[in-house]
């Protein structure tokens, strides 16, 4: 087989994890509280760049689904591969989410009529994967708490990055687009942040039960910071268009509610994360002991820490307080740093063709070590 067409079959929606990671940095650079000379026109080259890489990695997923169909459709019984079809529309979101913030002084006033089209794709794609991923998790696979791990929150988190782009969006829109949207943006994060706190129960029993998941899957513990990051970002976001929006259609008195609870919210679930947060990097200590293999599962250190900052960072904003501007530009330099490590192993993997693997050619039932190419 040709080179290009075995990269073609092999490929899988994991890979779009390198989107999520690339196109939030993008969005926390531009945010940074350290006024870095440069640091603008890099964010908005790497978002320039997501959009290549996005594009790149839809066109080779597309032809792997044309032309392997049937090895293409084995993806829904995978119990672990399946879980990053929701990587597709959180990628996605970073790039809606760098028209509202870079598009402007690019292209003008068309940066946000592209931004509101591509956001109602993702948020279709987002609700999509919610609710039939979880359905072929109870109907076609075979999964068991020892076998949990973070992954699950994958195709459940899509709805509330989708719920926090909503959030950017709606104040750029007239009515009633606006109050449209910035509705539609609380029932996404409905959708998706109380069931994501279950998923995270059941990863404690899990944990304590069974202990750490094996060294392979060792990033994962970070992937439970995404839920908690981006539904304190979706409050916030959301919570600070409401007054205007919800006034503007005659719901003033529930604008100022939601603008409240955006911050008490917002408060609430970043302590919760600090907790995941210092479980994470206590727990990758550890691994890194033991010895850490890479796989694509390292963009797990950048995507959930990405939203976590931005959260940090809204926090700052809506507060005041230089302790969360504080904690937010450490975190940034944190992301960039990591960023680097993994985008420079991923491209030499990609060179070697290494990390092309799809698990899900195995069958449902796949060794070990083809779960852990995979996450």
């Amino acid at each position: 087989m040709a080179p290009g067409l075995a990269i073609v079959r092999q490929f899988t929606p994991n890979w779009f994890t390198a989107t999520m990671g690339t196109g939030a940095l993008a969005l926390t650079l531009n945010q940074s509280p350290l006024a870095l000379p440069g640091l603008h026109p890099l964010a908005v080259g790497l978002w320039l760049a997501n959009i290549l890489l996005f594009s790149l990695f839809s066109l080779l997923y597309a032809a792997r689904w044309a032309i392997f169909f049937d090895e293409a459709r084995r993806i829904f019984q995978h119990p672990v591969m399946s879980m990053f079809f929701g990587a597709i529309p959180m990628g996605l979101a970073t790039i809606v989410n760098g028209f509202l913030a870079f598009g402007p002084a690019l292209i003008g006033d068309a940066a946000i009529v592209i931004a509101h089209g591509l956001w109602w794709i993702d948020a279709a794609l987002s609700l999509l994967c919610g609710i039939a991923i979880p359905y072929f998790m109870f109907t076609r696979q075979e999964h068991s708490i020892e076998k949990l791990t973070a992954v699950w929150l994958l195709p459940i988190v899509a709805c509330e990055v989708a719920a926090a782009s909503a959030g950017l969006l709606a104040p750029h829109l007239a009515a009633p687009d606006a109050f449209l949207v910035l509705v539609l943006g609380y029932g996404l994060w409905a959708c998706s942040v109380p069931l994501a706190m279950s998923i995270l129960v059941l990863l404690v029993l899990r944990l304590v039960l069974h202990k750490l998941p094996e060294r392979d899957l060792g990033v994962s513990a970070w992937l439970a910071l995404g839920p908690i990051g981006t539904g304190a970002l979706g409050l916030l976001l959301l919570g600070s268009d409401a007054p205007a929006i919800f006034a503007a259609n005659g719901l003033a008195g529930i604008g100022e509610v939601a603008l409240g609870l955006g911050v008490i919210g917002g408060i609430l679930l970043w302590g919760y994360g600090a907790w995941w947060l210092a479980l994470a990097v206590l727990k990758t200590i550890r691994y890194l002991r033991e010895g850490l293999p890479f796989n694509l599962g390292w963009w797990g250190f950048t995507f959930p820490l990405a939203v976590y900052a931005l959260a940090t960072l809204a926090l700052a904003r809506a507060t005041r307080l230089e302790l969360f501007a504080a904690i937010g530009g450490g975190l940034v330099v944190c992301l960039a740093i990591f960023w680097i490590i993994v985008a420079t192993r991923t491209l030499e993997g990609a060179w070697t063709r290494r990390l092309f693997v799809a698990p899900c050619l195995a069958g449902p039932k796949a060794p070990a070590r083809f779960e852990a190419d995979a996450v």
